[in-house]
């Protein structure tokens, strides 16, 4: 009888840790907000780089780099898009409102190529994607984000219409550009066989280079300085004009000087050009 009577408590006490378990399981998925989406994107070949791709139209989006082998991607609906929401009316007479909180997200992977985009183009969507560090980004956004990319080791495109670029801790080759925000970028190695640029049209560009790089620098910011602790030694013959005569048709005779600077750091090297036009430029030697 003792032996029947243990034997039904051990089965009462396992479907109570079994419902339990079941319990936590539903409370966890429903505790979740809506418009969240993670992914775990596989690569054809994690020997070799992946190339990334992605672009929003309204939204952040945040790249880090870790040991993995596999692209995540997490997208979440903006939290304007929260606020605006509050401030609509719940209901419309007897109907109550139901969120539109998807973030559309889409992802294609083919040959380590993978593309991310997401079907929200009236509302913002902030994408936060791990990768491997050996990876090649290509990454723009429009409105209401800035991007953000850490420890990455490839080609990086980056441009950003109304916000920040900031580039921490990556290696390789940059192009970046912000139209109405800040680009920093701080490189830890570079590769020395192709160029590299930087622009912004209101903002300030701040460059950190390894303190061995070879660069041949073209330099411009019509209103803002330049300033560097780089000993960078800067061309000494006059640019050449640009000329336009029209006289022989009866149109002007047009003169114009580039206001660029050009210069070389550790004897020339590489090409580089930093262009602004409302900001300062500043130009680092890193391992400080």
């Amino acid at each position: 009888m003792n032996k029947f009577m243990t034997q039904q408590k051990s089965q009462i006490f396992m479907i109570i840790a079994i419902f339990a378990i079941l319990l936590a399981g539903a409370q966890t998925l429903a505790a979740q907000p809506p418009g969240n989406d993670r992914i775990t994107v596989p690569l054809a070949d994690p020997s070799r780089p992946a190339h990334v791709n992605a672009h929003l139209l309204s939204g952040s989006i945040t790249v880090k780099a870790y040991d993995g082998k596999e692209i995540i991607v997490e997208a979440r609906s903006g939290r304007d898009e929260e606020e605006q929401d509050q401030e609509k009316p719940g209901r419309q007479g007897s109907l109550h409102r139901i969120p539109m909180t998807s973030t559309g997200l889409a992802i294609e992977s083919e040959n380590n190529q993978v593309q991310i985009s997401t079907g929200s183009h009236m509302h913002t969507v902030d994408l936060v994607l791990t990768v491997p560090v050996h990876t090649s980004l290509t990454l723009k956004t429009v409105n209401n984000g800035d991007i953000n990319v850490t420890g990455v080791d490839g080609e990086l495109d980056v441009n950003d219409v109304n916000g920040s670029v900031t580039l921490k801790n990556v290696s390789g080759i940059v192009v970046a550009h912000a139209l109405n925000g800040h680009v920093l970028a701080t490189l830890s190695r570079v590769d020395p066989q192709k160029s590299m640029a930087f622009s912004s049209l209101n903002g300030d560009i701040d460059v950190t280079f390894p303190p061995d790089i070879k660069a041949t620098l073209s330099l411009r910011t019509d209103n803002g300085e330049v300033y560097s602790d780089f000993d960078i030694q800067l061309q000494t013959t006059a640019p050449q004009p640009a000329v336009e005569d029209s006289h022989g048709k009866g149109g002007k005779y047009v003169v114009k000087l580039d206001r660029t600077v050009k210069g070389t750091i550790n004897g020339g090297g590489q090409d580089i050009q930093i262009k602004n036009f409302n900001g300062n430029i500043y130009i680092r030697k890193g391992g400080k």
